[in-house]
């Protein structure tokens, strides 16, 4: 594979070479010559060719190359593949998106809201709210409140949890709803629990569910919950920041955490994926649900998903009370799985590693970013991508194709 651009393949989708090569340069000076990322892979496609292609620095403290072939922990970048799944079952007529909640999980028949965990709900949590991140639910790495100092008291964020997934819905359910549903957006668990209804309604456990319906189907040959004993070289390691802002490890490649199957499959966070398997998984979606006669979601399906389904039609800066890395917030909305631009209508999401994808169906383009970083607020690169990559455009498409 090529470790750079290909400029007969961008001139001929329409895209400036010369902007695409100052962009890796700026990536290179910024953030590998610097120090501040280890290794980073950049995958950019248009017309679902391959335009930008580059996988740099080293992928262990002990200074092997990163190959092409690495695999990542990509964290909530899992989320899009489980709501993807949840949507399968919505078009099998197994479940809606209005559906209640606990008419699949009925240990959230009699959820409660606020500190006091008295209030009752002034509506029923619905899977759409799952979808969305307006359930209610929170994430422990939050920080803003005593419940989100429960749920890190519990483990609740942990990707790898000895607790079953019922044992994991029922700590769930003991807790209060930060809000009712509907009421707000706040990034959370919701996800977790969409992969148990998933689990659930299917009758399969997690990695059954992606392996057979929509991991062998796309041919994604290097996404699991659990890196397999041959795939262990091919393991980065991943790196925090600590206190002082220097890069320490997190967790060893070779001694991954992945390594070993955990008794929870984290809908929201627990697969570790590659540049190419993921790039496939965009294919899809940018296809309307199809990759090479695998036909995963019919087109309207995806269409709707990349919508915003934020009340009222506002956006995150509307509706969410806290900030979070993944998304910027003004003037983006939430579809059923991601985030979306509501001008330029490109949709996204990233994980906690600092991974990061985004795909514009008007432009009919797919980037893929991958890296090991704690936490994802640490650098803007991933505005910088998107800027970069739009900005080296030369010929536009004239609408969204659905």
């Amino acid at each position: 594979m090529t470790d750079g651009v290909d400029r007969a393949a961008a001139r001929a989708a329409g895209m400036d070479p010369d902007r695409l090569d100052a962009l890796i340069g700026h990536l290179d000076r910024t953030y590998l010559a610097s120090g501040k990322l280890a290794h980073m892979q950049l995958l950019v496609s248009r017309d679902e060719q391959p335009l930008l292609s580059m996988a740099r620095g080293a992928a262990r403290a002990s200074g092997e190359p990163l190959r092409d072939d690495a695999l990542f922990r990509i964290a909530s970048m899992t989320k899009p593949v489980t709501s993807v799944a949840f949507m399968m079952l919505v078009e099998a007529g197994k479940v809606a998106l209005d559906t209640p909640v606990a008419d699949v999980i009925p240990e959230f028949a009699d959820l409660r809201v606020g500190r006091g965990n008295r209030a009752r709900v002034k509506q029923a949590m619905r899977m759409i709210d799952l979808l969305r991140h307006t359930s209610g639910l929170t994430y422990g790495l939050q920080r803003q409140t005593p419940i989100d100092a429960r749920y890190r008291l519990l483990g609740l964020d942990e990707f790898q949890q000895k607790r079953t997934s019922d044992a994991f819905i029922a700590d769930l359910a003991r807790l209060p709803l930060e809000f009712s549903p509907e009421a707000r957006w706040n990034y959370s668990v919701s996800t977790d629990v969409l992969g148990v209804v998933v689990e659930r309604l299917s009758g399969m456990d997690l990695d059954a569910f992606f392996r057979t319906r929509i991991f062998d189907p796309l041919g994604m040959t290097d996404t699991a919950f659990v890196v397999r004993d041959d795939q262990v070289d091919r393991m980065t390691d991943a790196w925090r920041l600590d206190e002082d802002g220097q890069r320490v490890i997190a967790d060893l490649g070779a001694r991954s955490g992945w390594r070993r199957q955990g008794r929870f499959l984290s809908g929201g966070g627990g697969l570790v994926s590659s540049v190419a398997d993921y790039h496939r998984f965009a294919r899809m979606l940018l296809r309307g649900g199809e990759l090479d006669g695998a036909q995963l979601l019919r087109p309207e399906t995806v269409a709707m998903m990349r919508d915003n389904h934020l009340p009222g039609g506002g956006d995150l800066a509307r509706h969410s009370t806290g900030m979070f890395s993944e998304a910027d917030y003004e003037g983006v909305g939430f579809g059923l799985g991601f985030a979306m631009n509501l001008e330029s209508r490109e949709y996204y999401w990233g994980g906690v590693f600092s991974t990061y994808f985004w795909i514009d169906p008007i432009e009919r383009l797919i980037g893929i970013f991958m890296t090991q970083l704690l936490p994802s607020s640490a650098y803007p690169v991933r505005a910088e991508l998107r800027a970069g990559v739009r900005d080296s455009i030369v010929e536009r498409r004239g609408s969204d194709v659905r």
